[in-house]
C-alpha cells in the first residue's frame, strides 16, 4: 500500500471510528474549550461582507452554527467534514437549535462543490488532514469565488504547545506502541512551519497570503481532564489495548504530568497557532 492510500485509510478510519465518536460525546466540554478559536473566526468572517461561507473540518459544527447565527438569514453557511458521526451530530444540532446551517459529509479534499459560490473559506484546526494539501486547497479555490477570503487557524509546533504533547510524553514509557508524530504527514502539527503553509497555499490558487502568530488562552475544567487525554488524541488511541494495571498506571502518570497546568478547578494552557488569511486569485 503506498503511502497516500495509507495516509487517506487511517484517516478516514479515525474520524469515523472512537475517535469521533468520543468527539461528539465531549461536544460540549470541546466547545467551551475550543470557544476563543470560534470566536477569532466569526470576527474575521464579519470584518468583511460575507454571505456564502464554507467551514471545512467543521466537526460537530460550533463555529458553522456561529457564523450562521451572526449572518442570519441572508446568509448561507455550509459545514463539510469527512466524519459521518460528527456531522450527523451537526446536523442535529442546527435542527435543535433552528439555526440555518447545512453540512455535507465528504472529504474537502476531492468533493466536487457546486459552480463557485463561497466568498468565504474558514476552518478552526480542520485543514491540517489532507493527504494532500495541494490538491485539498487547489479544490477549496475551485469552490470559491474570485476574490473570496480564505481564513484559518492551525497549530503551530510541537515544541510550542507543550499542553498537546504532555499526554503522550508521559504515558510513552508504559505504552511502548503509541504512535510516534509524523511531522510532514497529516496530523495536528502538519502546519508548523509558516514557509509550507505560504508554499501551499500559493501552488493551490491563492494570493494575499498572510501567516501570523497568535497566542490563545484557553481554559478546561480539572475534572474533564482525565476523559480528555483517555478519550482524545494520541494516548486514546492504543490505552483501550492495555489491560486494566497498565491502564491505571498511564491514567496515573498522565495525570500527574498535568499538575503545572492546573489552577484550582481549571486546566489552562497558552495554544500557540497560526492565523492564516489569503485571496483567491482571480487568475486561477
Amino acid at each position: 500500500m503506498d503511502a497516500t492510500r495509507r495516509t487517506e485509510d487511517e484517516q478516514a478510519a479515525r474520524w469515523n471510528g472512537p475517535a469521533a465518536h468520543a468527539w461528539v460525546d465531549a461536544q460540549a466540554v470541546l466547545d467551551e474549550l475550543l470557544r476563543p478559536f470560534e470566536d477569532l473566526l466569526v470576527e474575521a468572517v464579519l470584518a468583511e461582507p460575507a454571505r456564502h461561507v464554507l467551514d471545512v473540518g467543521c466537526g460537530t459544527g460550533g463555529t458553522t452554527l456561529a457564523v450562521a447565527r451572526r449572518l442570519g438569514a441572508e446568509g448561507r453557511c455550509v459545514g463539510i467534514d469527512i466524519s459521518e458521526p460528527m456531522v450527523t451530530a451537526a446536523r442535529a444540532r442546527a435542527e435543535r437549535e433552528g439555526v440555518q446551517a447545512s453540512f455535507i459529509r465528504a472529504d474537502a479534499q476531492d468533493h466536487a462543490f457546486e459552480p463557485p459560490t463561497f466568498d468565504t473559506v474558514i476552518s478552526r484546526f480542520g485543514v491540517m488532514f489532507f493527504k494532500d494539501f495541494v490538491q485539498a486547497f487547489t479544490n477549496l479555490r475551485r469552490a470559491a469565488r474570485d476574490d473570496a477570503r480564505l481564513r484559518f487557524i492551525a497549530w503551530r509546533g510541537p515544541a510550542e504547545n507543550p499542553f498537546m504533547t504532555t499526554a503522550e510524553r508521559a504515558a510513552a514509557p508504559l505504552l511502548p506502541n503509541l504512535p510516534a508524530r509524523r511531522p510532514d504527514e497529516p496530523g495536528q502539527f502538519a502546519f508548523a512551519d509558516a514557509g509550507r503553509v505560504h508554499h501551499i497555499l500559493e501552488e493551490s490558487g491563492w494570493t494575499g497570503i498572510d501567516v501570523q502568530p497568535i497566542d490563545v488562552a484557553c481554559a478546561l475544567p480539572e475534572k474533564e481532564l482525565v476523559g480528555y487525554f483517555t478519550r482524545l488524541g494520541p494516548v486514546s488511541l492504543v490505552l483501550g489495548e492495555a489491560d486494566e494495571r497498565t491502564r491505571r498506571r498511564v491514567v496515573e502518570t498522565v495525570r500527574a504530568a498535568f499538575d503545572p497546568f492546573v489552577q484550582g478547578t481549571e486546566v489552562r494552557f497558552t495554544a500557540a497557532c497560526w492565523m492564516v488569511g489569503a485571496r483567491a486569485s482571480s487568475a486561477s
